[in-house]
Order: C-alpha cells, then structure tokens, then sequence
C-alpha cells in the first residue's frame, strides 16, 4: 500500500499566537522529526502543508505578508513532495492535495503537525470519509490548552487523548512513530 506522510501547520505562524507556549514542543518535535527523517529513509513522500488565512498585513501571522508562513524553527529540513496551502482546517479542501494523492496512488495517510484537534483531526475525518486509510500519529501532532465555554482550562493533554479517542477506529489507526514507519514498510 503506497504511503505519504503529511506534515500540517507546522509553522512559525504560531508563535505569534497568545496560547503559544514552548511547554510540549521539545517532544513534539522529537516526534515530528523522527518520523519526518523515518518517511526520508524509506523513500516516504513527505508532504508539507502551510495554514494561510485572514487579512494579508504584516501584522497577521497567517499572512504571507508576515514573513511566518514558513517552517517551524527546530524542524528537521526535508525537501517535500509538494507543498500545499490551505485556508480550511481540512488540508483536503480548496489545495489540490486529494488531485496530489490520487495522481501518485497513495493510499494511505500518516498524518502529523499542528493543531491536534483541529487541522489535523478534520484532515484525518475528511481523508477517511474520502476512503483512505489514515494512521494518526498523536504524538507527532501538537496542540495547546484551550479555554473551554465554562471559562475552565482544558488541558493540551486531555485534547490529546480525547482526539486519539474519536478518532481511533473509525477514522483513523493511532500509531507511535515506529507503528507508522513499520506499517509503511509492510
């Protein structure tokens, strides 16, 4: 079964955000690079995927005008497949990205990057229902606390896990970044 591994956000875009804080990126990006390096060494296509959306001014740091658009420091480079920018949560809509993977014949996703349960949760749902197999990486994927409409904290680790929970078998198989670059290879 022909893999790719998409990397989502992962850029420094988020730095410039009020919730950003480097408390889970050391881990994060061990994860992330491992399995970045891993998909390179089994001749994985690596795919990058950049969030761009709201007014083009310097001062948004979703803006290709602000210079942040652009790999996340830390990063391990990679020279990727294709790049793909999006303005939807999903990687899925309006980016050519579905065109991409049925052209190469891929037919299994290893998803990773930014945000946990937004972007790349919604690409995993979406890629699901579209009819590939997607193996989810969580802890190749990083998220922050988030204030939840009660006005309580609800923890980066309980998004985390409450993400793994919908997603596993049904949309999606939850694998360590050795699961996902040994399912690749089988």
């Amino acid at each position: 079964m022909k893999t790719c591994l998409i990397v989502i956000d992962v850029q420094e875009s988020f730095r410039h955000r009020p919730f950003f804080t480097e408390r889970d990126l050391p881990a994060y990006l061990q994860a992330q690079n491992a399995l970045i390096e891993g998909c390179v060494a089994q001749s994985i296509p690596v795919l990058r995927v950049f969030h761009c959306d709201g007014p083009e001014v310097a001062e948004n740091p979703f803006s290709q005008a602000s210079g942040q658009v652009r790999a996340l420091e830390s990063l391990v480079p990679f020279d990727a497949a294709a790049t793909f920018t999006k303005s939807r949560h999903s990687a899925l809509v309006g980016t050519g990205l579905d065109v991409w993977l049925t052209r190469h014949g891929v037919q299994r996703l290893i998803i990773s990057g930014i945000r946990t349960e937004q972007c790349c949760e919604t690409t995993t749902r979406h890629a699901s229902d579209l009819g590939w197999a997607v193996d989810y990486v969580t802890d190749a994927t990083l998220t922050w606390d988030m204030v939840q409409p009660d006005g309580q904290v609800l923890a980066a680790a309980d998004i985390k896990t409450r993400t793994a929970t919908v997603l596993q078998g049904r949309f999606a198989t939850l694998c360590t970044v050795q699961q996902a670059l040994d399912r690749a290879a089988a």
